[in-house]
């Protein structure tokens, strides 16, 4: 039985922010001289042509504003916060990959597991580096505004370094899924659903989840 786990809403936001970084990274690198030099343009014409790349880069990024605005507006006026770092997030990190190597038993988790919470915040933090980086960038470059070099070389540097950082988050973020133990957490990304025996099993804190698992599993029974 599968109960829900990710509303259609989070999962909208949560692919539309991946589809943005993506959008970015690659029309990001094509302002590099990269694209002619490995003869990328031969396979992508557009990939040579700067401004247009450019012009994909603003309109990545103000995706990426919207969906990282409308997240964080409607779940803080929600109220939910259940994906914010705990002070044992980092030990108990360690304790459930300690487990999954040892394939010993793990520490009781949430909704998220620890080391999913910290990761949120890795990213989170990169991300608002990115935009604030960005928008002075795009300050000097569209709109013409006197910012001092300083400013805008340290906002250049940051970006590339936001962009360096995004790209190793995401593998790693990848590379979590590599266990047998985080595959259902995959799935429900895509489906919304997780299964009832795996959230009685590793998610008993989460309350609503295990509540929603415990009535599946009372229904299949008398059925």
């Amino acid at each position: 039985m599968k109960i829900n786990r990710q509303s259609i809403q989070n999962r909208v936001i949560h692919w539309g922010v991946a589809l943005s970084i993506f959008g970015l990274i690659i029309t990001g690198t094509f302002q590099m001289p990269i694209a002619k030099r490995y003869n990328i343009t031969k396979l992508i014409e557009w990939s040579g042509d700067y401004i247009f790349t450019l012009n994909l880069h603003y309109i990545f990024a103000v995706l990426l504003i919207f969906f990282s605005f409308y997240h964080v507006v409607f779940h803080s006026l929600m109220g939910q916060f259940d994906i914010f770092p705990k002070k044992s997030d980092v030990k108990n990190s360690y304790l459930v990959i300690k487990a999954m190597i040892t394939k010993g038993k793990e520490p009781p988790s949430e909704k998220y597991l620890p080391e999913q919470r910290l990761a949120y915040i890795a990213i989170a933090l990169v991300i608002a580096m990115l935009i604030v980086t960005g928008i002075i960038k795009s300050y000097k470059n569209i709109l013409q505004l006197d910012i001092s070099n300083s400013l805008y070389f340290w906002a250049a540097q940051l970006h590339n370094l936001g962009m360096i950082l995004i790209i190793l988050l995401i593998i790693a973020h990848l590379l979590a899924f590599i266990p047998k133990e985080n595959r259902n957490l995959l799935s429900s990304m895509f489906s919304g659903k997780v299964g009832a025996k795996y959230t009685l099993h590793r998610h008993s804190l989460w309350k609503d989840g295990v509540n929603e698992a415990k009535k599946s599993n009372l229904k299949d029974e008398n059925e």
